[in-house]
């Protein structure tokens, strides 16, 4: 039994190029009779609910959504949540729904935005159904994208527009850790698909900087609003934003100034060690590099990315020296090409990017310089955590 007057209400997506709202989701609620509007969500959950009431509870909110819909600025998008659970049901030639709902209310199709949501469900049901929605004019979002492996044949089948990453996947990201390396690594995928990302459930300075980090078109989340009844004025947020934004990009400005700083030591460190390779000196001739604290180890190849030297590391108040990797061949790594493409020429100092090392299980940067007349390449493996 549904207790309650079911309703709308609006959670808007902020645009991060702008701050201004450029859609909302429509998300069910209950009204109860003191007026207090409580979430569907423990419903849908609910094994115990009957799927007709959930059906006729979704087909009603949604009706309830697009109802509204002309009160919003004529630009918004208007974001649908589809469960692949009513799609199963449908019949192969029957008509959507959902799309004649869109004509009763004489909205446009291209406002919408299919959020598929849920995992299972038939592949090919689903990619038919997706297919009418996108002939008609709509998007499709994938919502909880990150949340299951089935995700990514989604995203292989039916190509969505818009993908949602999962709500709790970001959030654990945005505190860093593996889980980061693995939702940046999805928005490069989404970004490389032509998806536009949006990261759900901001509610902290810091999940709004890693949203912008991962590159999200828009964000939604508490930090900015929960979802309401009315509608939001255009530029409620926009203030914010740029606030929040600005201090963002602060954020990221300072980083970089420590990099720089960083590149300015390295080219000094490079000159000591470069000296002491030359000379041929012995190990204990290497001087004590106490002004380079992010220093982990360093090490020298050819010119064909092959280790001629042990690594070395400074360790309980002294060098010392691991023969592991000598003879490896790291000619294959992304850092090391790029050594070879940019730095070969004019034996400059490169810098990789920030990468997980997998025996130390580090966040490392890679510098390296050629020198010895362009016959050795001599690396610096430096602690990234501080940047």
């Amino acid at each position: 039994m549904i207790d309650g007057q079911p309703l709308a209400c609006f959670q808007p997506f902020i645009d991060t190029a702008t701050g201004r709202i450029a859609g909302v989701e429509a998300l069910g609620r209950l009204r109860h009779p003191d007026g207090h509007l409580a979430s569907v969500g423990p419903l849908f959950a609910d094994p115990r609910t009957p799927a007709i009431a959930l059906r006729r509870l979704d087909r009603h909110i949604r009706e309830n959504a697009l109802s509204r819909l002309h009160e919003a600025p004529a630009d918004w998008f208007l974001s649908l949540n589809m469960s692949p659970r009513w799609i199963n049901r449908l019949r192969p030639d029957q008509s959507l729904p959902s799309l004649k709902q869109l004509v009763r209310y004489d909205v446009d199709p291209r406002r919408i935005v299919f959020e598929i949501t849920e995992l299972g469900g038939n592949i090919q049901r689903l990619a038919d159904v997706v297919a009418r929605y996108r002939q008609a004019g709509a998007r499709i979002a994938i919502d909880d994208f990150g949340a299951g492996y089935s995700q990514l044949d989604r995203v292989l089948a039916l190509q969505p527009d818009i993908l949602k990453l999962d709500m709790r996947l970001f959030q654990a990201a945005a505190l860093g850790g593996p889980s980061s390396d693995v939702v940046k690594a999805l928005a490069q995928m989404a970004e490389k698909t032509g998806c536009w990302i949006i990261a759900e459930g901001v509610e902290t300075d810091a999940q709004l900087n890693f949203a912008l980090e991962c590159g999200s078109r828009y964000v939604q989340g508490f930090l900015f609003a929960r979802a309401e009844e009315e509608f939001f004025a255009t530029e409620a947020f926009v203030r914010q934003f740029a606030q929040l934004r600005q201090r963002y990009v602060q954020q990221k400005l300072s980083e970089r100034g420590r990099l720089m700083i960083m590149r300015q030591q390295l080219s000094e460190l490079m000159s000591i060690l470069q000296a002491w390779a030359h000379a041929r000196a012995p190990l204990s001739a290497l001087p004590q590099l106490d002004a380079f604290p992010w220093l982990l180890r360093f090490y020298q190849c050819d010119r064909h990315g092959t280790q001629l030297t042990p690594n070395l590391e400074w360790r309980n108040n002294g060098w010392e020296s691991d023969n592991l990797y000598l003879g490896h061949n790291w000619s294959w790594r992304p850092y090391f090409y790029h050594l070879l493409a940019e730095g070969w020429d004019e034996r400059r100092l490169t810098l990789s990017n920030t990468y997980r090392d997998a025996t130390t299980n580090q966040y490392c940067l890679t510098a390296g310089q050629f020198f010895d007349n362009g016959e050795r390449l001599l690396l610096i493996d430096i602690d990234a955590v501080g940047l």
